[in-house]
């Protein structure tokens, strides 16, 4: 696993669980978020971010958490390795209820400079119909890299942290 596409819901768990995989595995972690969005919450034109990561899958190893549908084929096809969090609605609704909370009048740390926290009615929508609108199409795009790819579906918090600390045993250097 040296090059890793993580995608899911708003409030799967996304930049926190590539903040906890990039550590172990001491890979570079790239927020999308944190590339598209530009002070004042403006957004990079779909080209440019195309662009920008066109030029960070070529490196060596990396983390990539986020969806954004219109550039995760450049994720994708270069990734080795597709993690889709699939956590149910209700877990992602109160988590991105906890984040607004937790970060009100605050900048996350995987959100552009400039952008503090909201929650708005179309985020809402966006990640309470997510199951229905985008999960089978996500579904039916990872099955088809399964013959080339390793792709990982994680449905818990639990499965997430089992997962982490499998790679942790399995990755962290042992004495000789």
């Amino acid at each position: 696993m040296r090059k890793i596409a993580i995608i899911g819901c708003g409030g799967a768990g996304k930049s926190t669980f590539s903040r906890q995989l990039g550590k172990v595995l001491e890979l570079e972690v790239f927020h999308l978020d944190k590339i598209n969005w530009k002070p004042g919450w403006v957004e990079t034109p779909r080209e440019e971010l195309r662009v920008i990561q066109e030029q960070l899958v070529k490196k060596e190893s990396w983390i990539f958490d986020g969806n954004y549908g219109t550039t995760m084929d450049v994720r994708l096809n270069s990734a080795d390795t597709i993690i889709f969090l699939d956590m149910s609605r209700l877990t992602c609704m109160y988590r991105i209820v906890k984040r607004r909370w937790m970060y009100h009048k605050k900048e996350r740390p995987d959100i552009g400079e400039g952008c503090e926290e909201k929650l708005d009615l179309e985020f809402i929508r966006w990640v309470w119909n997510f199951r229905k609108n985008r999960r089978p199409q996500l579904l039916e795009k990872i099955a088809s890299y399964k013959a080339n790819k390793n792709v990982i579906i994680l449905r818990s918090r639990k499965e997430v942290e089992t997962f982490l600390e499998v790679v942790r045993m399995n990755y962290t250097e042992k004495p000789s």
